[in-house]
C-alpha cells in the first residue's frame, strides 16, 4: 500500500506554510468561510499562493459559495482545487466544476452509513470525496477535531479516488491510514495549539506518522 497522500487544512501564516512544504505535504488547504477561525482573505491567499507556487498543491475550501465569491478565491489563490464543504447539490457541484475547470473535492459528512452511501449521487459529478465527521447542530462545518466510525467506510466502493478528515491527529493519522486504507488523510485541529492557531511541530509529526502509517 502507498501512503496516503497528506493535506493541511487552514494554513493561514508564511511560518506554517513553510512547516507543511518542509514536511512534504502534498497539499494545503487555505479556507475561504469567513466564520471560520481559520478564513483567509484573498490578499493574504495570494500571499501565501506565492510561497507556495511550485512547491505544493493548494485546495480552497468554500462552503455555499457564490461563483463570484470563489472566482476571486481562485485567482488569488491560484488553486488547485475546489473544495465544497457545504450543502452543495449534485446539480451545484456539477456548476462549480463547469464554471472553474478545476478538480472539484465534495465533502461529505459522516455519522451514519446512509451518509456514506450519498457518495454515490457525486460520482459523475465531482474528483474526489472527503469523508468528514458530521458537525453538530451550531458549530461551523469542520476544524472542531470529531472523528467518526472509520469502519462505516469499509464497505465502500465507489469510482472516486477518496480521503478521510475529521478529528485526524499526530497520534492517531497512522491507525486511520491502516484501518481505512485512505487515499489521502486531510488534518485542521488536530495539527494546532489553538483554534486556527496551526503547531509546526504538530505539522511535522503528523506528516512522519501519516508517511510511516
Amino acid at each position: 500500500m502507498s501512503p496516503a497522500s497528506i493535506k493541511i487544512c487552514g494554513i493561514s501564516t508564511p511560518e506554517t506554510l513553510a512547516a507543511c512544504i518542509g514536511a512534504r505535504a502534498e497539499w494545503v488547504g487555505f479556507n475561504f468561510f469567513p466564520p471560520s477561525p481559520r478564513f483567509l482573505t484573498s490578499e493574504k491567499a495570494a500571499g501565501l499562493a506565492a510561497q507556495a507556487e511550485g512547491a505544493i498543491r493548494r485546495a480552497g475550501v468554500f462552503v455555499d459559495a457564490e461563483d463570484a465569491f470563489i472566482a476571486k478565491a481562485v485567482a488569488a489563490g491560484r488553486l488547485d482545487a475546489v473544495q465544497l464543504h457545504g450543502h452543495e447539490s449534485p446539480e451545484r457541484t456539477a456548476q462549480v466544476r463547469g464554471r472553474f475547470g478545476l478538480p472539484v473535492w465534495k465533502v461529505l459528512s459522516v455519522s451514519g452509513a446512509e451518509d456514506v452511501a450519498r457518495a454515490a449521487a457525486y460520482h459523475e459529478v465531482a474528483d474526489f470525496l472527503l469523508f468528514d465527521a458530521k458537525t453538530p447542530k451550531g458549530q461551523l462545518p469542520g476544524g472542531i477535531g470529531l472523528a467518526f466510525d472509520w469502519s462505516l467506510l469499509a464497505a465502500y466502493r465507489g469510482p472516486l479516488a477518496w480521503g478521510l478528515a475529521g478529528g485526524l491527529t499526530p497520534a492517531n493519522v497512522a491507525e486511520a491510514v491502516r484501518r481505512t486504507r485512505a487515499g489521502l488523510v486531510d488534518t485542521s485541529s488536530g495539527v494546532e495549539r489553538a483554534p486556527g492557531i496551526k503547531d509546526v511541530d504538530k505539522i511535522a509529526a503528523f506528516c512522519k506518522a501519516a508517511r510511516n502509517a
